[in-house]
């Protein structure tokens, strides 16, 4: 707190007494007496305590907590349902139907961990979304509460007046949107420095598919499949955040999509935490010094990684792509507002189930695996979404005939956001390995892994970057991610 150190800044709330209100860590107001602040795990919990959000530091617009990607259990694979809008569009039953824990047990484990219920939590994450589309936007007030996900404009207000301390005209004050078009929304998606954002989005850059996503000049956009309708992203690295422009059907998906892309690019992880323990193999210091801040990409949609996943196993990265892109121009929606090259959806479970044996080019065996995945989530035999639990989801994936360990692997990485999984057995991953001198044989390299864990996935991308632009050479840190 005295340092206003803004690596800690979504790790904790501090609230001060005397004033009534809650700062995050690197908040500049003078740092009150310690006998007058008091700490809570998340901004929920403050609005429960009676707290109001600084006017200053805006201690909602922070980067989430790295612990709901480190930690497994129930309250942190809540929190990631509750972020992508759950409790809203299902409620508090629903939440707990999909992770599997009665509704009075999940809120009785919630409250003693982060200090507040679901609907509490979801309370605060509505609040954000409407702070943003205030902020951002010039839609009408009544929309604004509507797309936030608020039951009534009187609901809206007294939430505003209190978590803020001001009313939405207030709010929106001097910082009144441009006229943008309707469903559109600009807003920035802060990191912890430093972030390898260049990085996350050559990685997408390299696995686009044709009609779903487009990548150039800097910039990554794709479809989403969102809760209530469609949308495109558009992404660009910039100063201490990243430029994000979204394209909505309908505003109610704000807070599903951003907590999507913010999953997508990692966005909340610890980059001091993982390089002091990538950092101490001499190994892996030169790569982790070119690629400072490195991210695991995460995912928009379960089936989308599942099945690039079971397309992808023992062939190229181009060659997999090409084969995907079929599956999206044959099989996917179109878009009904396309926007330049992105112009399609993925294909929906029931299409891939039904299709997919027939779309899909290559060996009989992998297309079987392609319609039987997609069968299996159609029919809800097998749910992918980031609150499942790591083994459970394991489990039910490798039930399934063709789909063997690599594969599971590599989908709790990406889906769940999984920090501690190496793909040793991995071609490029071990030739990768091999050019850094660390042994490539699967067993030699899971052993000398060892030291990178709980962030071997990390790892992982530091060795794919190896294999597509060979080892790096000795430069000043940080350097190649400013010329970026």
């Amino acid at each position: 707190m005295a340092a206003r150190d803004a690596r800690f800044d979504g790790c904790f709330i501090h609230a001060v007494r005397s004033t009534g209100i809650y700062c995050r860590p690197s908040c500049p107001a003078r740092t009150p007496k310690r006998s007058n602040s008091e700490f809570y795990p998340t901004a929920a919990a403050a609005q429960a305590a009676g707290y109001r959000a600084c006017r200053r530091c805006l201690p909602d617009a922070v980067p989430g907590s790295p612990e709901w990607d480190l930690r497994a259990d129930l309250a942190g694979r809540a929190m990631r349902l509750i972020s992508d809008g759950v409790v809203d569009r299902c409620g508090v039953q629903g939440l707990a139907d999909k992770l599997g824990y009665s509704e009075r047990h999940l809120t009785r484990v919630l409250t003693s961990e982060l200090g507040a219920g679901p609907l509490g939590l979801a309370r605060a994450n509505r609040a954000h979304s409407a702070r943003v589309l205030i902020e951002t936007t010039d839609i009408s007030f009544s929309d604004v509460a509507f797309a936030a996900g608020f039951a009534s404009l009187r609901q809206f207000n007294d939430t505003m007046r209190e978590i803020f301390g001001r009313t939405p005209t207030e709010l929106r004050g001097q910082k009144r949107g441009a006229p943008s078009g309707a469903g559109t929304v600009r807003l920035r998606l802060p990191f912890r420095a430093p972030c390898d954002i260049a990085g996350a989005l050559r990685f997408l850059a390299r696995r686009a598919l044709t009609g779903m996503e487009e990548s150039g000049d800097g910039c990554y956009s794709r479809s989403l499949r969102l809760p209530h309708g469609t949308g495109i992203a558009t992404l660009r690295a910039a100063d201490k955040h990243v430029a994000c422009t979204l394209r909505l059907s309908d505003l109610r998906d704000l807070g599903s999509a951003v907590a999507r892309l913010r999953r997508l690019l990692d966005l909340d992880a610890d980059p001091v935490a993982i390089g002091e323990v990538l950092g101490s193999d001499p190994l892996l210091r030169e790569s982790l010094h070119r690629s400072p801040g490195i991210r695991v990409p995460g995912a928009v949609d379960g089936l989308e990684i599942v099945v690039r996943a079971v397309i992808g196993q023992q062939i190229s990265v181009a060659a997999a792509r090409s084969t995907t892109e079929r599956l999206v121009t044959e099989l996917g929606d179109e878009l009904p507002h396309p926007e330049g090259g992105v112009t399609r959806l993925f294909p929906t479970a029931e299409v891939l189930a039904e299709h997919a044996a027939a779309a899909l080019p290559g060996p009989r065996r992998r297309a079987e695996t392609v319609r039987d995945v997609a069968a299996a989530v159609a029919e809800g035999r097998l749910a992918l979404h980031p609150g499942r639990d790591e083994a459970e989801l394991r489990e039910d994936l490798e039930r399934i005939r063709g789909v063997g360990p690599w594969t599971s692997s590599y989908v709790v990485m990406r889906v769940l956001g999984t920090p501690d999984v190496l793909l040793s057995g991995d071609l490029a991953l071990r030739r990768g390995a091999g050019l850094l001198g660390i042994p490539e044989e699967p067993a030699d390299l899971s052993a000398h892994a060892r030291r990178w864990s709980p962030w071997r996935s990390y790892a992982g991308v530091l060795l794919w970057e190896a294999a597509t632009n060979g080892p790096a050479t000795r430069q000043k840190p940080f350097e190649n991610w400013e010329k970026s």
